[in-house]
């Protein structure tokens, strides 16, 4: 049955593929965005998130929210000022939309929200389902808090997902748009010890999840979001590199330079994250792209 979708975050790269998969099959979909859209096919609502003001009109007829607005975790480098951005632009902008939820009738039965594999932080070899507790850093709290004003809309009597996303695989954007430039002019090459695990995913199988989520009513709750087959740091590179047919003859950039140049926020690319996904797997969803190889060969070729 066709719905209709307001999407928070709908510009960026998992917003605009969500979008585009959502009209083909038949939805109507809404973004809240603080600019006009350029998608004459997508209703484009305006919101302020610091200054707490929203187009009134947005939830009119809405039946689900995917809820993907939050600035980029390694867009620029963690001064509290950033840290403080990261968590209110995940947290301020659902809590927005609650308030106006709580000032007016709607239909509204469902949000299905991004969350992240930063819940676990830098976890080395260990497996990591979602009973798995967080660590104590700003990774792990920025997750929790966001999280938890996902789940103020239980409140509302709401279903409630929330994917904890890994990294999303895209040709065009994101961690393996920065990691391929340099291994397509011949010098990539591992960060750190290069052991740290990947969980990672298509941007296909992301959107799909998302749809799963749209379509199945009785999924609730929280699920790992990424392949089964997650990879080391050394892994990926190497098979991007295999697939750009280039060699990988430098040696690993050594951890205490990308602390250097990135302080904390290092962690994003240190930190060692192994997500299961066996209980999104239980719940029927299937991966189109489960391994690495494949998945790199549908994204370039």
């Amino acid at each position: 049955m066709a719905k209709k979708i307001l999407i928070t975050g709908g510009t960026g790269s998992v917003g605009k593929a969500l979008t585009q998969l959502l009209l083909n099959k038949g939805h109507e979909v809404c973004h809240l965005s603080r600019s006009k859209g350029k998608n004459p096919r997508v209703k484009t609502f305006i919101w302020d998130v610091e200054n707490q003001t929203i187009d009134e009109t947005c939830i009119d007829g809405v039946d689900t929210i995917i809820h993907l607005a939050g600035a980029g975790i390694a867009d620029s480098r963690w001064t509290e000022k950033r840290k403080d951005l990261l968590i209110k632009s995940r947290t301020d902008s659902i809590k927005l939309i609650y308030s106006l939820l709580a000032q007016k009738q709607h239909q509204v039965k469902e949000v299905i929200s991004a969350s992240a594999s930063g819940y676990y932080s830098n976890r080395g070899d260990e497996i990591l389902t979602e009973t798995s507790k967080p660590l104590d850093d700003f990774l792990s709290t920025c997750c929790i808090l966001w999280e938890q004003a996902v789940d103020l809309g239980k409140n509302y009597n709401l279903r409630i997902v929330k994917f904890r996303t890994g990294v999303v695989l895209d040709k065009d954007s994101g961690a393996l748009e920065k990691l391929a430039q340099p291994i397509k002019y011949g010098i990539g090459s591992p960060l750190g010890n290069g052991k740290q695990w990947i969980s990672w995913s298509h941007i296909e199988d992301v959107v799909n999840m998302y749809d799963f989520a749209i379509e199945n009513e009785q999924l609730e709750g929280v699920f790992n979001m990424s392949s089964p087959l997650p990879v080391t740091n050394k892994e990926l590179t190497y098979a991007v590199a295999h697939q750009f047919k280039k060699p990988i003859w430098l040696p690993n950039v050594p951890a205490f330079i990308l602390k250097l140049l990135f302080g904390e926020m290092s962690l994003v690319v240190l930190g060692s994250t192994r997500m299961d996904v066996k209980k999104i797997q239980d719940a029927g969803f299937k991966f189109k792209f489960p391994d690495i190889k494949s998945a790199l060969k549908n994204i370039y070729e």
